[in-house]
């Protein structure tokens, strides 16, 4: 008998155990990805190893040879391919808004990163009646918060077919799909007329272009004269030191986890606002005091890792998950250690905002 129920008792916690691992761990938030369902976006289950080496192999070059492939089509290609292998994983372990904000006393990350969005419509006095540009979407998280705070149309672009599909699929459970509309597109040729915007913003997402010139030239085409556009950019801040190799290892890190062709340094975002024609209104890191550090949810530890590694590890073995998942995992957990030393040092910032306004009058 005390066999047998030591058999039984062990049936049911390990069953509790699987339930916990595999349905409870999994979305951050209540309608994110669950650990069962990740994907790896519009890659198919065979190609995922390949696709995750062809990445890595990309970004782990030199800057100077990944500058030299800007001028193609590669790097949109790439970070095309980087969200196809990290989107999933994103919503899993963190919800549907792929940005850091400063931690808040008495706030829940969620809640900060709610505030967080809704600090940018509030710089661009969005509206309703007003139709406002999310340069860099994703799976659409601040598009929602934005137009329920503010009540503005807003339209999202992101260069990731699977990603207008999530991003749809949130928008409709949430009530918001009449307000918020998703494009696929690259934001270096956006496919809407000029002027036809009033206001626009981007949340972590112009660090993937080549030249920060080339988004920014297109948002202001896009924009009617007077409207405001506000971005949070990633940059070096002027504490980092190009002779110090602990600092070019954390920036490098950060770079080839993120798909990044290279992080500007943070005097250099106003200059080209300016050389495309904005007027800046408003420059400020907003990582600094008395903002708390961005970098804690990123404070994950050993216990933490091993749980999630040992679950995507047992999903791949049982081809829940492809195979691929395991090699993102660790990526995306080592690039987390160089955003924590980038954080920590001052060296890099997230959220350097940069507010700007389209003159009324453009010269010929």
């Amino acid at each position: 008998m005390e066999v047998s129920t030591a058999m039984w008792t062990a049936a049911v916690v390990g069953a509790a155990v699987i339930y916990w691992f595999v349905w409870v761990m999994g979305a951050a938030e209540v309608k994110g990805k669950r650990a069962v369902n990740l994907k790896m976006g519009s890659i198919t289950r065979d190609k995922v190893q390949d696709k995750y080496k062809q990445y890595w192999s990309f970004f782990r070059r030199p800057k100077e040879d990944i500058a030299a492939a800007s001028d193609g089509d590669k790097v949109p290609a790439f970070v095309d391919t980087f969200y196809n292998l990290v989107t999933d994983i994103y919503e899993w372990g963190w919800g549907q808004s792929f940005h850091f904000s400063p931690s808040l006393p008495g706030r829940s990350h969620r809640e900060a990163t709610r505030l967080h969005e809704e600090r940018a419509a509030d710089l661009i006095a969005a509206h309703p009646g007003q139709r406002v540009l999310d340069v860099g979407c994703g799976v659409g998280g601040p598009m929602r918060a934005i137009a329920a705070h503010s009540g503005a149309h807003v339209v999202g672009i992101t260069i990731n077919e699977y990603q207008v599909a999530r991003a749809r699929a949130h928008n409709r459970k949430a009530g918001l799909h009449d307000r918020c509309e998703v494009v696929c597109g690259n934001f270096l040729e956006m496919p809407f007329a000029d002027a036809s915007f009033d206001g626009a913003y981007s949340i972590e997402a112009t660090c993937h272009a080549p030249r920060l010139e080339d988004v920014y030239r297109e948002v202001f085409r896009v924009l009617k004269p007077g409207a405001l556009y506000v971005s949070y950019e990633w940059v070096t801040t002027a504490l980092y030191r190009e002779d110090d190799a602990r600092h070019v290892e954390t920036i490098r890190g950060i770079e080839a986890g993120d798909a990044l062709p290279g992080l500007r340094a943070q005097h250099e975002v106003a200059a080209v606002a300016r050389r495309v024609g904005f007027e800046v209104v408003e420059e400020l890191d907003l990582a600094l005091l008395p903002a708390g550090p961005w970098w804690t949810r990123l404070k994950m530890g050993r216990i933490a890792y091993w749980r999630n590694h040992l679950l995507v590890s047992a999903l791949t073995a049982l081809r829940v998950a492809p195979k691929g998942v395991v090699e993102v995992h660790e990526m995306l957990y080592e690039t987390a250690r160089h955003l924590c030393d980038g954080g920590e040092t001052g060296i890099f910032t997230p959220m350097h905002m940069i507010l700007c306004r389209k003159p009324l009058v453009t010269p010929n």
